[in-house]
Order: C-alpha cells, then structure tokens, then sequence
C-alpha cells in the first residue's frame, strides 16, 4: 500500500492535475485508465502502475520522473548542486591558509589566461564548466600570490572570486556569493586595482534586497570613490556599470527620479564608451546595457506598461552575451504576464531555458513569471506545466 503521507505518487498525480486545471474524469478521458482507478491512486489506496504512470506524464506533458521522485530524491538533488559547489567553498573558505611549496602551479600568464576563460564561461552560463574549473585555478593563483606576489597575480586571483560569486549567484546560493564577494575584496586590495574594488562594492549593493537600500545606496558611491573622476576607457565603463547599479537600487526603493539621474548618468557615460566593452572586466556596458537596466527598474518599479514597451522596442545584437540575453527574455516574460499576454510570456520563458538552463531555472522571476501564469491563465497549457514542474513548483 502506499504511504499515507502527501508525497507518493497519487498525491503528486493529484498535484499536477490540479495545476493542469483538470478534473478526475477529464484527465481519465486522456487516459487508457478508469475514474475509480484515478481516485483509488490519488488517494493512496492503489499504486499506481508504471503503464498509468507513463499515461498520465502524456497527458500532462510532464516527465514521468516528476511523478515518481519523492522529496527525498528531489532533495537528493539539491545535495547534488551542492556537491558540485562543495569544492568552490572549500577554495574560499581556506583562502588564509598558507599554501605548501610543493604546489606545483602552471605559469602565470597561462592563469590569468585561465582566469579570464572561466569568466566568459559564466557569461555563456556553462556553470558547471566554470564551478568545475574554478578550485585548482584559486588554489594555483593563491600558491603564486604568496610566494611571488605580483599585482597580475593578486588581480587574476580577484577576477576568480569574481566568477565564483557570479556561478553561485546564477546557482541560487546567496551565502556562497557573499563569501565569494568578501575573498574578491581581499585580493582586489592586494592587487591594487580600484577598478576590480569598484565592480566588487557594485555586486555588493545587488546583493543588498529590500533591508538594504540605504546600505546599497553607501556601497555605490563607494565605488565611485575608488575611481574618482574616471578618465580611462576601463574607469568610465566601471563607472557606468556603478551608475546602473546605482539605478537598480533606487528602484527597489521605488525612488524614481534617482532612476532617472543614474540612467541618465549611465547613458552618458556609454555614448563616451561609444560600442558594448565587452573587454573590461566583461561588463558589456554600453548603449544596450543601459536600456537592459532601465527595463528591468521599470519591472522593479511595477512600472509594468512601461516596461514591455521599453523590451519590445529593445534589439539584442546577436553578440550578447547568453547570459544577459536569458535575462532580458526572463524580464520581457514577467511583463508579458503582467499586462495579459500570457502566451507571449510562456514563450519567452521557454526561449530562456533553451538559451540557459540553469540560470533560468534558479532565477526568481522565473518563479514569479510561472506562478503568475498558473494563477491568471483559464487553462494550463502542457508547456507551461512543464515549466511549472521544471522549476519545481
């Protein structure tokens, strides 16, 4: 008999039947299966069959696997992410450690080539290349650092903090970021670098939510205080992404004339950048940068008319980069369903799983596009479904 708890697998049946707004009897017309025998297994008074399980999964346009995993198994594969991250955290958390003169390291330049790869990889969101690459790379750049310490070394070291952030962040993993934020700070420090410091205060004011506008607000003109006037073409991009930040945070304080001035700011500076710097620091700021962030401060802001209208008249160049082009379709898709045109942003949600799976799977307004699609739409559709159990819903 099953058990008679909420999680076997006539309960999960009964869920996501639910969630397709489907009676008993309507899904056993898709079925080759009885009325009563659907009961019976919602119920937990007969096991379902591998047949009647495989039927359903059709005609809900799941996998089957959704219906036969209990929450220990989906649990399991939690562990798993976190498995995968496991050695990252270890990289961070031993980072004060004095390495043994017996690690062998590969030359310098070969890292810092290294270092600046595993950042384009979290651009493209092969995040699993870039967690998996990342420890050996730290634990080398740390061995370097110490015993012939330079400022390329102490600065590709940062750059790898950088990226560790930016995998757990995409990942879902707010404490990790923030160790790996801390660590980036210490080498930045130890490189001399006030451009690397500066993108480090950055992503630490996007870290701050709600409870810290203010606090966002202090770490964004702490940024500009380590570049002071910005004069190189590597300060003003710097600058310009502190700008936008800047705008980020405001409108989480739904501040909208300090959105304005920093949009306004950034705008100036990017006409002065002239095309996307794509080769600083892999900011990609520029013109369309910009108008990504003005968007996404009018989605903040619940500006939502506003927002579609400014992601409709948005062009992506194809060389954006696949992470900020997943993003822009998870943002485009909110607004859709907020202002009604909910095929459109079932179809963008779709676009973004395929541009970037796990980024798009762990981002919370993918959550909030889906839940607000299954609560506003008459009938589920099968894609929707899918994506409603894909993320876990």
């Amino acid at each position: 008999m099953p058990g008679s708890g909420d999680d076997h697998t006539g309960a999960r049946i009964k869920r996501y039947r639910k969630l397709a707004r489907l009676s008993q009897r309507q899904l056993t017309a898709r079925i080759p299966y009885s009325y009563s025998l659907l009961n019976q297994v919602e119920c937990g008074a007969r096991t379902a069959s591998a047949e009647l399980i495989a039927a359903v999964a059709g005609a809900l346009g799941i996998d089957p696997s959704v219906l036969t995993e209990p929450q220990h198994v989906r649990d399991l594969r939690s562990g798993r992410l976190a498995a995968m991250l496991r050695p990252v955290r270890e990289a961070l958390d031993l980072y004060d450690l004095t390495p043994g003169r017996d690690v062998e390291a590969p030359p310098l330049p070969v890292l810092v080539a290294q270092a600046d790869k595993v950042c384009q990889s979290v651009r493209a969101t092969h995040l699993r290349i870039a967690a998996r690459e990342l420890p050996d790379l730290i634990a080398w750049l740390t061995a370097i650092a110490y015993f012939t310490p330079s400022d390329e070394a102490w600065r590709a070291l940062a750059s790898c903090y950088r990226s560790a952030h930016d995998v757990a962040l995409k990942l879902g993993q707010q404490d990790l970021s923030a160790l790996a934020l801390d660590r980036m700070g210490w080498a930045a420090e130890r490189g001399s670098d006030p451009c690397l410091a500066a993108i480090r205060q950055y992503k630490r004011a996007l870290s701050h939510q709600e409870s810290g506008r203010q606090l966002g607000r202090r770490l964004v003109a702490a940024g500009h205080d380590l570049l002071g006037d910005p004069v190189t073409r590597e300060e003003v991009v710097v600058a310009g992404q502190l700008h936008l930040g800047a705008s980020a945070v405001a409108a989480r304080a739904g501040d909208r004339a300090a959105v304005a001035d920093h949009i306004a700011a950034a705008r100036d500076l990017a006409e002065r950048v002239g095309g996307e710097a794509r080769e600083v620091h892999w900011l990609s700021f520029g013109r369309v940068n910009t108008a990504l962030h003005e968007m996404g401060a009018a989605i903040t802001m619940k500006d939502f008319d506003d927002a579609l209208g400014k992601a409709r008249a948005l062009k992506l160049p194809p060389s954006t980069l696949t992470s900020r082009r997943a993003r822009f379709l998870v943002d485009r898709a909110l607004a859709e369903m907020e202002t009604g045109y909910a095929g459109a942003a079932l179809r963008h949600l779709v676009e973004a799983r395929k541009a970037a799976p796990e980024q798009t799977r762990y981002h919370p307004r993918t959550r909030e596009a889906i839940t607000g699609l299954l609560k506003t739409t008459r009938q589920t559709p099968d894609g929707l479904v899918r994506m409603a159990a894909w993320v876990g819903l």
